[in-house]
């Protein structure tokens, strides 16, 4: 199966992007508040009692990786329950794949619409980030072409499982077996480095880290060449996962 996409699918962020208008207070509340609630409790509670990691404060370098994590749990809940319920209750696939728009550019649409609210939470959080005094360094303005990347790829994940799940209530195994984990062992707590060789291999597979330790060094001034190395796998995962969630929901919504 060969992807038919044209610039249709900017017709579906659109329309995303419309609905995304009229909720954005409540739509933004829930994936910007967590990320300060952590830095609050972790970085200026527990904090305290945490000696220096990298020679900085615990506070500086939990903030990059709650940055990274921000943009994770807006494009994963962005593209699970929000894109079953257009899917599955609401019948918005079926009406827009009734159109001239064919089902793979409905559901690039939902991931870069899912890269969006990764790149707007992100963003935001680097903002406040940056009047709080946790950034140091100008390479930060980078930070937003790291947090499309993460969005992207996580976004991938996300509507892959949405193209298997049998009802909204599977979602809980994604959340627990697979972001959940993700957020503990990628890097944005503690040191990766001091976690068994295991537990390193499974954190150095997933976006998060990636995306950790590129936000991470941005923001702290730590820009070293080994960077690339991150990017290019980033850009790896997109181009090697982009057909999956395609030929999932294919299978769900047509060939079924």
């Amino acid at each position: 199966m060969i992807p038919r996409i044209s610039y249709r699918v900017f017709k579906v962020f659109h329309r995303n992007f419309i609905v995304f208008k009229k909720n954005w207070i409540s739509n933004i509340t829930f994936n910007f508040i967590e990320p300060l609630l952590y830095l609050w409790a972790l970085g200026y509670g527990l904090g305290v009692f945490v000696e220096k990691i990298d020679g900085m404060p615990y506070l500086n370098w939990l903030a990059p990786g709650l940055t990274a994590s921000s943009a994770m749990w807006a494009s994963s809940f962005e593209c699970t329950y929000d894109s079953y319920m257009r899917m599955s209750y609401q019948r918005i696939y079926h009406a827009i794949i009734a159109t001239p728009v064919n089902l793979e550019e409905v559901i690039l649409g939902e991931m870069i619409f899912g890269t969006f609210k990764s790149l707007l939470y992100g963003s935001v959080f680097m903002v406040v980030l940056f009047f709080l005094g946790l950034v140091s360094s100008p390479w930060a303005l980078l930070v937003p072409l790291v947090l499309v990347l993460a969005g992207l790829a996580i976004s991938e994940m996300a509507i892959s499982w949405t193209g298997i799940v049998p009802n909204i209530d599977s979602f809980n195994f994604f959340f627990t077996l697979v972001i959940t984990p993700m957020f503990l062992i990628s890097g944005v707590f503690f040191p990766v480095n001091d976690l068994s060789i295991y537990i390193k291999a499974i954190a150095w597979l997933t976006p998060l880290y990636h995306s950790v330790e590129i936000i991470r060094a941005l923001v702290l001034d730590m820009v070293k060449p080994q960077l690339f190395y991150h990017v290019l796998w980033l850009l790896s995962f997109i181009i090697l996962f982009y057909k999956i969630p395609i030929m999932l929901m294919h299978r769900r919504l047509i060939d079924k």
